[in-house]
């Protein structure tokens, strides 16, 4: 052997390409997984969904179809640190289940009975900035003036504030034009009169100020409104009328007037035009009590099924040369594929069960009742890795009597007890908000009151970290709650 030469013995974990993919799928939400899905099977003709299968063979089935299993069976895990087999495939499938969203209507016809091709398209929504700058174009401004405002107007937030300041608007405008903080103020308060009223206020007085100027200035109570606004609104947030009246030197009547005359203002003229969509969770698994247990079971409108393409199928045999190398390549990644989606069917069910089974208190009693869970514990009673567990429970949901959770929500730290158990953090935060809820308006409850009803509780927790959880829950200060109580 030659000096300095040596053999070194070692281990090495390479990721396949399927494990890789198989790793991908199962973090992906039920969204994502059926975008990403709808993308493999545009570059790959031997996969289809089972609805193009269904419509292609006059509603017959291949029988090649993924299916979610109805009851969890040993899975493999996809993580990296255990790299797992996912060569095997699982049980049969059934009918497909129609996962296009179509309504099934066909084409429409018109009066004189010819063919109507046209199909309704929903505009695009406008949005605040667009609204503003087609007012901006039929104003009288000059072109300074117009650059001013589209700087302003892009500088919004999705409320129609102007929260960065004049300052770094100004900064913002191009330096040949040499514009003040106050032109671009002037040019402000102009575009604040635009509709909606009240854009591009610094701040929730501006905003209201604004508002109660268009009002005709005979109406009896804007004056006393605008009084309220420049200067009494944290009396008018805790509804103290009877202190109201009193500071402004009115009658109760003419102030509850005024009050509900700025309630009829829109503290955010933006939100109207704001276009952003809204998203609607469907859940992945449902949580069911029968026969005195609690069951899991996966939603199958949410588990897409791919099949294989028969026809494609067919022509595997009949190809040639490269041609038949390349289909045969096709066949493997779609197989792969439709193992993949099976084992992250059956890791989501596995998963969503042991952490109803642990939980099982909560789904029965409530938030009071939730047990202290951590990522470690379903890990050793499933067989798979943490990194695992925190995949499979990211953005995806499970629907109870008790509503509709990530199932993150059910992971939460502990707090020691008086016996030597452990309370979960959920749980205190649900004794702290039913405490305040019970709490006297006239004398609420400080942090170290409560903290101590804990102690009788027999939950050892300390008062800064009942701040902690008030804030967490949004609960204002007991001096907070006493002013508007």
């Amino acid at each position: 052997m030659k000096p300095g030469l040596q053999f070194r013995l070692n281990q090495q974990l390479t990721l396949t390409p399927q494990l890789q993919q198989a790793i991908r799928l199962l973090q992906l939400s039920q969204l994502e997984l059926e975008a990403e899905l709808r993308q493999i099977a545009e570059s790959n003709p031997l996969l289809e969904f089972s609805e193009d299968s269904a419509a292609e063979n006059d509603g017959d089935g291949d029988g090649n179809e993924f299916e979610a299993p109805a009851e969890a069976s040993t899975s493999s895990d996809v993580d990296v640190d255990e790299a797992a087999d996912w060569s095997e495939s699982t049980g049969p499938a059934e009918e497909p289940i129609d996962f296009s969203g179509s309504n099934g209507s066909g084409s429409r016809t018109n009066g004189s009975g010819e063919d109507d091709n046209f199909e309704p398209q929903n505009a695009a929504p406008e949005t605040l900035q667009e609204h503003l700058l087609w007012q901006l174009n039929l104003t009288h401004l000059s072109l300074r003036e117009r650059t001013i405002a589209a700087i302003l107007i892009d500088s919004l937030n999705a409320d129609g504030y102007l929260t960065e300041g004049l300052d770094a608007v100004t900064a913002a405008v191009p330096t040949d034009l040499k514009a003040s903080v106050e032109e671009v103020d002037a040019v402000r308060r102009l575009l604040q009169r635009f509709d909606p009223t009240g854009v591009a206020s610094l701040d929730l007085r501006d905003c209201l100020r604004v508002q109660l100027e268009q009002f005709d200035p005979e109406l009896p109570q804007r004056e006393l409104a605008l009084r309220i606004v420049d200067g009494e609104l944290e009396l008018l947030a805790r509804n103290d009328i009877a202190r109201l009246a009193r500071r402004l030197r009115a009658t109760e009547d003419e102030t509850h007037a005024a009050a509900v005359l700025i309630r009829s203002l829109d503290p955010r003229p933006g939100a109207a035009l704001d276009v952003t969509p809204v998203e609607y969770v469907a859940p992945d698994v449902y949580a069911r009590k029968d026969g005195g247990r609690w069951r899991v079971s996966l939603n199958p409108d949410c588990q897409p099924r791919l099949g294989l393409n028969q026809h494609y199928c067919n022509l595997i045999a009949q190809a040639r040369g490269d041609d038949a190398s390349w289909m045969r390549g096709q066949l493997q990644e779609a197989r792969w594929l439709i193992k993949s989606l099976e084992s992250r069917a059956e890791t989501l069910l596995k998963v969503a069960d042991a952490i109803v089974r642990r939980q099982s208190a909560f789904l029965d009693y409530g938030p009071e009742a939730m047990h202290p869970l951590v990522l470690r514990e379903v890990a050793e009673e499933v067989g798979m890795h943490e990194s695992t567990i925190s995949r499979v429970t990211t953005r995806k949901y499970i629907h109870t009597p008790r509503g509709t959770f990530e199932l993150k929500h059910f992971f939460s730290s502990g707090v020691s007890t008086e016996d030597g158990g452990s309370a979960s953090a959920t749980a205190i935060q649900a004794m702290l908000r039913k405490l305040v809820d019970a709490e006297d308006p006239r004398k609420p409850l400080s942090d170290q009151a409560i903290a101590e009803e804990l102690h009788r509780k027999g939950i050892q927790v300390a008062r800064r970290t009942v701040a902690k959880y008030r804030e967490a829950l949004r609960i204002p200060s007991s001096s907070e709650r006493q002013r508007a109580g």
